[in-house]
């Protein structure tokens, strides 16, 4: 079997199907490791009581599933051809073929474009108030974006922020009114309108120390100070490969059945954010990839059942 992805899902599930002898290869890609691997410190993960850094804590994965066979190719699938079984995934010139795939290719934050953002991840900038808000009790945060997601963010950093400011490039929000109504309402958050993030300052300092906006109307620009900054303009799922044979939303998300990992192909599976844009966690992904392998084993036995019947009646 093939798993294609090298994140929190795609880790635990080879993790699993190694233990259980399916003989899993890993095309990790070149950029293994996922959202993680621009994650300072994780301190919500189970198991790791003292917190972890992101990139230490997917080479455990990694190396836990490596313990058990999982095979690794670092380097990233070029193409795929879901038409018949056994599947063939391409990485260049080099064709791999499995009786089962799963897909767990992730998805990643979209970001400002900055590159004094590049240079300050983890070190203020971040892309997950679940994951990150505890590191800002007591500290002024931004929230850039206009959506439901920014207005959740905010509301959610509320609970542990000094202040938090939301900058918006209009004066309209494409978030819902109740959204914006909830963070109106809350006497931490105030609101910045008509607005742009042109540069992420404290580069010098090596944390962030505040922001230059850019006016969208005026063009003027100001500084701000602030602790951190959360970009909460929307996620992109890695699922281009996958668009021609694979159900999906509108999105891009891919879709499985209800209650299992299984797409619209049989024996093709998705786990982790590729196909969940509802929580975005890493042990929601781990458990995702847990899924994936659990119901891999179950169809390659049923496969297996069914030659084994089907050579006994020849």
């Amino acid at each position: 079997m093939i798993i294609i992805g090298g994140g929190p899902a795609g880790y635990t599930a080879a993790l699993y199907t190694a233990r259980a002898n399916l003989n899993p290869l890993v095309i990790e890609g070149f950029n293994w490791g996922g959202q993680l691997m621009i994650t300072s410190d994780v301190e919500n993960y189970p198991g790791y009581a003292d917190g972890v850094l992101g990139p230490a804590m997917m080479s455990d994965f990694r190396r836990q599933a490596e313990r058990f066979g999982a095979e690794f190719v670092t380097d990233d699938v070029t193409s795929v051809d879901f038409s018949e079984r056994p599947f063939r995934v391409h990485v260049g010139s080099d064709e791999y073929r499995a009786e089962a795939v799963i897909v767990a290719t992730g998805a990643s934050a979209r970001q400002l474009g900055l590159s004094s953002e590049q240079t300050l991840q983890g070190r203020g900038v971040s892309y997950c108030a679940t994951c990150d808000g505890a590191f800002f009790r007591d500290k002024v945060v931004v929230v850039a974006g206009g959506g439901d997601s920014a207005m959740e963010e905010a509301t959610f950093l509320a609970r542990f922020a000094r202040r938090v400011v939301i900058v918006h490039r209009r004066d309209e929000f494409r978030a819902s009114p109740i959204m914006v109504d909830r963070a109106r309402a809350n006497e931490k958050i105030e609101f910045v309108l008509n607005a742009v993030v042109e540069e992420v300052l404290g580069e010098a300092a090596g944390h962030v120390t505040g922001l230059r906006l850019r006016d969208t109307v005026t063009g003027d620009a100001r500084e701000i100070e602030a602790d951190g900054i959360f970009v909460a303009i929307g996620h992109d799922p890695t699922t281009a490969l996958f668009l021609d044979w694979l159900d999906h939303d509108e999105q891009g998300y891919l879709v499985t059945e209800p209650r299992s990992t299984r797409t619209n192909i049989t024996g093709v599976f998705a786990a982790g954010d590729v196909q969940d844009h509802t929580y975005r966690q890493a042990v929601t992904a781990a458990g995702s990839g847990t899924m994936a392998a659990l119901d891999v084993q179950r169809y390659l036995e049923e496969q297996r059942h069914e030659r084994e019947v089907t050579a006994a009646s020849v």
